[in-house]
């Protein structure tokens, strides 16, 4: 059986590229993953995703979009697309064992933030730990937070912070930043801006929510506790795209390289989200990518489809 499409990856552009195709009535068959519903099953509150004035739950907000892609017949597998074959026609993908083939597909395996894969981060993921301070900042108004990192990222975080908390103290390992000099200088001149130089953290300590860490200035190699509320991690992310190396062309840091909005460079595979997009990383932004890959995945098939009749 062939598929008319496929979409790799959950989260909010799979699931969306799923409505829509669904919609369409090609049946697509959504390979969600083990980790199916991206990044936000690990947020708690999500207060800017349109349609949920008073918020809404991550995990809930990705299981409403499971569910109404279901709704419309899209079929789901929970686990994970382990290859792929975009070389011949009709595309091949494995489930394990278990072979998929389809006249085009959708990449919507997002990214993942680099971790520090130090004690404690694993288990206050989502309770003080953050990756994204657009989306969690304003849960720390007038509190005390620390960014860990020294690229624009890092900067660019700080700079979303001080508009909410208190206090924001930059753990970077180096004695200079790496970031832009005109970020540097917004954040340097904040007043409510510390830097630790030189240092790292070694452990995220709270029981149920962040408390503080433990830091270790790298010059003296003397470690102590620092209060604080939250923690966010900007060291950078990875692309899910490990998948299709060598098959589809990519920037140098693996993000998939697109033309014509959401076609690559395989003619008939389509991609949605932070598999691409390593800008602007927010759900309704995925969501938007979503559509716009399924509406080219739409007339791609359909132009297929009118060539064989």
């Amino acid at each position: 059986m062939v598929r008319d499409v496929i979409i790799i990856g959950s989260g909010p552009a799979g699931y969306t590229a799923a409505i829509y195709c669904a919609r369409a009535l090609l049946n697509p068959l959504l390979i969600a993953g083990y980790s199916y519903g991206g990044q936000l099953m690990l947020t708690t509150l999500v207060e800017n995703f349109p349609g949920f004035p008073e918020g809404i739950l991550g995990p809930e907000l990705m299981q409403k979009m499971e569910e109404q892609a279901e709704k419309f017949g899209t079929e789901i597998i929970k686990r994970d697309a382990t290859k792929v074959d975009l070389t011949t026609r009709p595309f091949k993908v494995w489930v394990e064992d278990e072979l998929y083939e389809a006249n085009a597909l959708i990449i919507a395996t997002g990214a993942k933030p680099r971790l520090l894969g130090i004690k404690g981060e694993k288990e206050l993921l989502g309770r003080g730990i953050s990756t994204c301070a657009p989306c969690d900042a304003p849960f720390y108004k007038n509190k005390e937070v620390i960014v860990v990192g020294g690229g624009d990222s890092a900067m660019e975080e700080t700079l979303e912070l001080t508009k909410h908390v208190s206090k924001v103290t930059i753990v970077h390992r180096r004695d200079q930043f790496r970031a832009q000099k005109i970020l540097q200088e917004r954040v340097l001149s904040n007043p409510k801006v510390n830097v630790k130089w030189s240092h790292v953290v070694e452990e995220i300590v709270g029981k149920n929510k962040v408390e503080g860490v433990i830091l270790k200035d790298l010059k003296t190699n003397e470690t102590y506790f620092y209060k604080c509320d939250g923690v966010f991690i900007a060291i950078g992310y990875e692309p899910n795209t490990e998948l299709f190396r060598g098959q589809l062309e990519m920037d140098e840091k693996g993000y998939i390289k697109v033309k014509d909005y959401t076609k690559t460079s395989v003619d008939g595979v389509f991609v949605a989200g932070e598999a691409f997009d390593y800008r602007y990383r927010q759900a309704i932004t995925a969501a938007g990518d979503g559509c716009r890959a399924a509406l080219d995945a739409i007339k791609y098939v359909d132009e297929l489809k009118s060539k064989k009749a």
